[in-house]
């Protein structure tokens, strides 16, 4: 559930994690192999390791491909903290030249969260993240919403921004803009199709976390974990994928 100590940004990933925590749960009994046996689980764009952590907390090896040094510095100090530096494992480099630092067909789950947004080519990215993934391994993408950002900037009263977002081919509300680049949950689904694999399962990551006042979820007395019921609820009915801040898709080679 929510953490006690960072409950709004435990908020913002809470569905992904539940989503992931089962998909995990899903591969190791996979296959007939042991239940103790870990997963080998790649996190490319991995970062800090905001799930590399406590993936490696489950019991799992999770290698962190990420192009920041700085990043990977703070993944092992925050790796050392939690105890499981020896399941974690820091790789500088991209998604571009991902299949060049890391062993293709390798990993039984690849996480590739917050790169597409990013990267020069998405369709590529999608491939050399399939490309690690083992034959019956399964793919976690998150990616930026273009919905979201839309309904976001008018709620906020930039009318005129909203607008620039519904029709740039980016979903880019402006010059301002630090994202270069959002999505569909057609256009994510698309190109895991086109990579090869199954799309297992679509769901809207914060629905309304982001358009809730902080003062009245930090106040109201037990308003964070209704929220959190709320955002679960709304996770997987198609409806409210076009106004998600964010998109996750679950996939497999079916």
């Amino acid at each position: 559930m929510v953490d006690p100590i960072r409950p709004r940004a435990s908020l913002r990933t809470a569905v992904v994690w539940e989503v992931l925590r089962d998909a995990l749960e899903r591969q190791a009994k996979a296959g007939g192999r042991d239940a103790e046996e870990p997963l080998d689980v790649l996190d490319t764009g991995g970062g800090t390791g905001n799930f590399a952590v406590p993936v490696a907390r489950l019991g799992h090896r999770v290698t962190v491909v990420d192009p920041s040094p700085d990043a990977l510095f703070a993944l092992e100090r925050r790796a050392a903290e939690a105890g499981v530096t020896d399941r974690v494992r820091g790789v500088q480099g991209d998604t571009h030249g991902l299949l060049d630092v890391v062993e293709p067909g390798s990993y039984d789950v690849v996480l590739c969260h917050g790169v597409l947004e990013y990267v020069d080519d998405p369709g590529e990215g999608v491939r050399n993240a399939v490309g690690a993934l083992r034959p019956a391994g399964a793919l976690s993408l998150l990616a930026a919403g273009r919905g979201g950002a839309v309904l976001a900037r008018a709620i906020a009263g930039h009318f005129t921004e909203a607008q620039h977002a519904i029709g740039d081919p980016d979903g880019r509300w402006g010059d301002g803009d630090s994202l270069p680049r959002r999505f569909t949950a057609e256009q994510l689904t698309r190109l895991v199709s086109d990579a090869g694999l199954r799309v297992g399962a679509v769901h809207g990551v914060r629905v309304f976390a982001d358009l809730v006042p902080g003062v009245l979820v930090d106040t109201e007395p037990g308003a964070l974990e209704a929220l959190l019921k709320l955002e679960l609820a709304a996770a997987e009915q198609p409806a409210f994928h076009s106004i998600a801040t964010q998109l996750h898709v679950l996939a497999d080679r079916g």
